[in-house]
Order: C-alpha cells, then sequence, then structure tokens
C-alpha cells in the first residue's frame, strides 16, 4: 500500500511544490478578524430574511446591501471550531461556499474555524508525522447487512521493517452522528498525531464506529428494541473481530479503551463495564449510562481491580449535566473510583467540549501509571444544587422530533420536505431535465414520487423558494466543492453495500496531505496490480468517486463475483500527472467525459469488467 502512494508522490512531484496544503475551514463567505470576531456573508437577491445560527453565538439577523449581499460579525469568539448555517426565509441552510461540513444523520451544518494567534490548539493540522485513516466495510452478522467503520493508523505503523502490534481506542460519536463527526468534527488523528509528535500519548489505533446501525439495514426494523444491544452485540461479535484480523492489534483487556460523545458515551460505558474482560480503560464524554448492570456496581472491589481508567467528562453548562453528575454521584457512593472533568466555556453539549476531552483522556489511554496517578488523584462529585438542568422526554423530544422519512423506498421513491412557509417547492436531480414541482399536505410537508426502478445512485435536492436545500432528512451528502447535493442510494441498487452479503471488501484511505484517495483489493500485497486513476470532474473532491460513484462498492462486488480482477485505485486530481514509469498498467476514467453519477458507475463497472 505505501508503494502505490509512493509512486503518486513521484508522479507530481514536478506538479506540487507543497505537500503540506492545509485544509482550511475558512470560506469565501466567512472571513475571521484578529480581534477574534467574524464575520459572514450570503448572496441572494431575493430573500426577504436571512440569518445566521453558529454554535458560539446563536441566531442574529443579517443586513442586506444594495447588492443582495447579507453580512453580519458576531463575536469575538475562542478559537475553536463550530459549526454553523444560515436560515433563508426559515429554511435552513449549509454555506453554499464553504468547503467543510458537519456529518450528520439530520441536520445540516457547515464548520467555521477560528485560529490561535498566540499559540496551537490540540487539533491543529500541524508539520508533524501524520497517521493514516481507512475507511472499512465489514459483514455484521448481529446485524445480518454490511456496516462500515473508520480506523486511524499512528505515524508509524506502515514503516517499513515494523512489525510492532498496537493497543485498541474504540471511539463512538454522538445520537444522528455518523461514524465520521470524531475525524472531521473531532480530529482526533490529528490531536492523537500532535501528541505523539511531542510524546505526549501512547501509539495506538483508533476504531470510530457507527453508533445506529440499523439505519444501515434495507428494510429498518419495526421494533429496533426486539433486536437487543444491535450496537453493542455488533461491536463485540463483529467489528473488534474485524479489526484484530486485518490490524496489527495487541488482544487483550489491559490493551482495549472505549468510550465517546453522548449517546456515544452511553453506549461505550455500556459496553465497556459488561465487559470488563476485554476492556480496561473506559471514556465518557459529556454521557453516564445505566445504574442498574449486573455484577458491575455492587462489586466495586471486583469492578475496581479491572478498570485502569474510569474517565468521566460533562459541561456545567451542558442540558446533560444534572443527569451525568448524578451518575457520577452513584459511582462515589458505590464506591466505584473514578476521573472527573468539569468545563464551564464550550457551550454546554458541544464538540468543543468532545474534542477537549479527547486531548485529555489521550494522554492517560494505555500508560499504567499516568492512568492510575489520575484515579488516585479523583475528586468526588460535585454537590447538587438543585438548578442541574434535567435531561427529560421534552428535552429529547425538543432535540430530536420526529424525523420526516427522506427518501422512502418502496414501490416509489418518497421526498419529502417540511416548509409550511415555502410557496414552492422544486425537486432537482441529475435524472431529471429540469426540476419537478412538489406537493404540500396539511402539515407543511412537501412531497414527490418517483418510479423505484431508478435502482441506482444520484444527486438531488430541493429549491425551496428558488433556493437549493440539502434535503435534511438523508444522511448522504454528496461531498462537493460548492453546494453538496444529497445522495439517493436505493436499497435495491446493485452495488449498495448494506445488501452485498458476506464478502470480502477492500480499504478506502483519504490522504489529506496530497489531496488523493486510494482503494486497495482486500487480502492483496502484490504492488505490481493495475491501477485506475479517477480523475475528478470541476466540482468533484477526492471523496466524490467513492461517496457517490461507489467505485470501492463496485470493486469489491464484481471481484466477490468473480468478473474482475484485484486492482489499485486512486482519485487523482492532478490529472496531467505523468505516470509512464509506472510498474503498473493503468487506466484513465475522467468523470467529467460522463454527464451522470450513474454514467460514470457504468463506465468504471465496464473497465473492470475487461480486466477479467
Amino acid at each position: 500500500m505505501k508503494n502505490l502512494g509512493k509512486i503518486f508522490v513521484v508522479a507530481v512531484m514536478g506538479l506540487t511544490t507543497n505537500c503540506w496544503a492545509q485544509p482550511t475551514l475558512e470560506s469565501p463567505s466567512v472571513t475571521c478578524h484578529t480581534d477574534g470576531t467574524v464575520t459572514f456573508s450570503y448572496q441572494n437577491e431575493k430573500a426577504k430574511e436571512v440569518q445566521v445560527d453558529v454554535q458560539f453565538a446563536g441566531k442574529h439577523s443579517m443586513t442586506r446591501d444594495a447588492n443582495g449581499t447579507w453580512t453580519v460579525t458576531l463575536g469575538p469568539a475562542a478559537p475553536d471550531m463550530y459549526p454553523y448555517h444560515f436560515e433563508v426565509d426559515g429554511v435552513s441552510i449549509m454555506d453554499p461556499q464553504c468547503p467543510q461540513y458537519f456529518p450528520n444523520e439530520g441536520f445540516k451544518n457547515s464548520l467555521l474555524e477560528i485560529p490561535n494567534p498566540n499559540g496551537s490548539l490540540a487539533h491543529d493540522i500541524k508539520k508533524v508525522p501524520h497517521g493514516k485513516v481507512e475507511y472499512v466495510h465489514y459483514f455484521s452478522k448481529s446485524l445480518g447487512a454490511t456496516n462500515n467503520a473508520i480506523v486511524y493508523l499512528p505515524p508509524q505503523y506502515e514503516k517499513k521493517g515494523n512489525d510492532k502490534n498496537y493497543p485498541v481506542f474504540y471511539l463512538i460519536s454522538g445520537t444522528t452522528d455518523t461514524e465520521e463527526v470524531y475525524y472531521k468534527v473531532g480530529r482526533m488523528n490529528y490531536i492523537l498525531d500532535n501528541l505523539l509528535a511531542e510524546g505526549k500519548a501512547k501509539e495506538m489505533i483508533i476504531v470510530l464506529p457507527y453508533g445506529n446501525p440499523t439505519k444501515l439495514l434495507p428494510t429498518p426494523p419495526q421494533n429496533p428494541m426486539g433486536m437487543g444491544d444491535v450496537f453493542g452485540n455488533d461491536l463485540i461479535n463483529d467489528l473488534m473481530p474485524y479489526v484484530e484480523s486485518h490490524y496489527r492489534t495487541i488482544n487483550d483487556r489491559d490493551h482495549r479503551a472505549i468510550g465517546g460523545f453522548s449517546r456515544g458515551g452511553n453506549q461505550g460505558l455500556s459496553c465497556g463495564l459488561m465487559n470488563l474482560d476485554k476492556f480496561s480503560y473506559l471514556c465518557s464524554y459529556s454521557s453516564f449510562t445505566s445504574t442498574n448492570l449486573p455484577q458491575v456496581y455492587d462489586n466495586a472491589a471486583d469492578t475496581n481491580s479491572k478498570i485502569h481508567l474510569f474517565w468521566l467528562g460533562v459541561g456545567t453548562d451542558d442540558f446533560l449535566y444534572g443527569t451525568a453528575r448524578d451518575y457520577m454521584e452513584f459511582l462515589d457512593k458505590k464506591g466505584i473510583r473514578s476521573v472527573k472533568e468539569y468545563t464551564d466555556d464550550k457551550f454546554g453539549h458541544t464538540w468543543m467540549n468532545a474534542k477537549y476531552f479527547l486531548n485529555k483522556t489521550l494522554q492517560l489511554l494505555f500508560n499504567p501509571e499516568a492512568s492510575e496517578e489520575a484515579m488516585k488523584n479523583g475528586q468526588p462529585a460535585l454537590a447538587a444544587t438543585g438548578k442541574e438542568q434535567a435531561f427529560t422526554p421534552g428535552v429529547m423530544a425538543r432535540l430530536f422530533p420526529r424525523p420526516i422519512i427522506s427518501p422512502e423506498f418502496g414501490d416509489d421513491i418518497t421526498f419529502r420536505f417540511k416548509a409550511p412557509g415555502a410557496k414552492e417547492v422544486l425537486l432537482e436531480s441529475e435524472l431529471l431535465e429540469k426540476p419537478v414541482p412538489m406537493q404540500k399536505d396539511a402539515d407543511g410537508v412537501w412531497s414527490i414520487k418517483m418510479p423505484s426502478k431508478v435502482t441506482d445512485v444520484f444527486k438531488y435536492c430541493f429549491v425551496v423558494d428558488g433556493v437549493q436545500v440539502a434535503d435534511p432528512s438523508n444522511m448522504y451528502l454528496s461531498p462537493d466543492k460548492g453546494f453538496k447535493y444529497s445522495v439517493c442510494n436505493d436499497p435495491a441498487a446493485p452495488y449498495n453495500f448494506a445488501a452485498m452479503g458476506d464478502i470480502p471488501h477492500g480499504k478506502v484511505s483519504y490522504d489529506l496531505n496530497l489531496n488523493v484517495a486510494y482503494y486497495f483489493p482486500p487480502f492483496e500485497n502484490d504492488f505490481s496490480l493495475p491501477l485506475i486513476r479517477l480523475i475528478p470532474a470541476a466540482d468533484d473532491t477526492m471523496e466524490s468517486w467513492f461517496k457517490v460513484g461507489g467505485a470501492d462498492a463496485i470493486a469489491d462486488k464484481l471481484l466477490a463475483d468473480g468478473k474482475t480482477k484485484p486492482c489499485f485505485m486512486m482519485t487523482d486530481v492532478f490529472a496531467e500527472a505523468d505516470f509512464s514509469h509506472a510498474k503498473n498498467k493503468v487506466y484513465t476514467l475522467k468523470a467529467s467525459d460522463y454527464k451522470t453519477w450513474a454514467e460514470r458507475r457504468k463506465a468504471l463497472e465496464n473497465l473492470l469488467l475487461t480486466l477479467k
């Protein structure tokens, strides 16, 4: 795998002089000033009212100039990363000019980064050795479908001659988050890269599971509760065996950690405490778990002897603080040792806290001396004041209202969008010659049906009173440079991962320094295999051929069916690179030669079939 990367580096060495080009979270519509204030701008001549909603300031109205540009300056705010979005005449949209976004099953936010002029932040992208981030798929017997995860490998993992085995930290994101959030928002890889470079953390593999795996099922279960602990069963019985058979890991409880943010913290504590034969480092960020776990709390001496680190962090301004504090106090009363950390300056239940807590705990994981010292110095829970925010069913309903199902697959594909105040909502799709009108019901939900025979992947969006809007109910976004379309992926599509069954899968690795994505076939170490260069179109990114084009899914399925032979693939943003020196047989496929992703997928399929 490293050799393929070297082939590319040599090919483009004459084309680029900066391999350290860092992704920026500042867009043309956002200006960060030296005093910590931020100016937001949005162009829309027809809008009647525009607001910006940013985590450090809340929602604020913007002012329109004569050219239809809406602006507002907010802050100052502390240096950090903050999600934000615009509200245009009451409709929430991502910043169409911002390249970075918050991966989520529901809400759609862009990301803003306020740099620290006086020093560095834990999550900064620095000129230090960087680890590798791989996207993997594995068949889950617990789920009866293919699941996905992200794996971080430390910088030295693939160094020539290195046969070292590593401890593993299973790190889970929150409710409605995808497995990408602790990578793209939490920056777990850069935080650990920086700590390793400073000698402040132990080398480890980090695995990011998907916390809501039933959402991947072609037919969602009618009674998810009846399926038991699907996440826990998948993690223990499917994901862990996959990781331990595909990576060099140390497979004992002293070298496994588990934790997460929000719901992920609950899942991490529950899995960890119920499997203390497998985990000895437990971390909860802005969360808590059940106080009714058999054989755990009523045998403090035995439980304490099995846990190297029990770390709990929460903001005192978090809406979960009251319940989290109660759980901390419960542990104290039961005699269960723990480390407790509180914040009051990171806007409560936020990813500012999630990153902060992660940076703290990474310095303790797999370091028995440091973790024991922290446990010895653990303090009792803060005393209750009676004014703590309570996590009630009402709070849950406000934060997570009943979802609109879109797209919904059946005899037809139904798209829905709730906009009671909109005058017109259209469906725009790359499969349609022009946008088509949707119909509004009495609840203000607009809908339209398309024939289900369209069993493929395609991009679409809603056009609400002239404004393009990604489907807020669809977790799949096209990682475009500008406006980000939603991606419709029919479960009946021939290359849908969840329906592939128990077949081997390759890996997709993203290199942010070179701005290249690689596909490596399963079980192959022959670096003379054919290489397919996938050239993105003008508005695509290095992720597009995989996130929308499904290049890895197509290769995996055809390979499993014996219809092609193994090959490497890479998204080559340097289309003019010279590969004449490569020992591989090189094929090139340009996205710009085809109008739709369906046509691009078919072209790739045809190319792969010629490799038989």
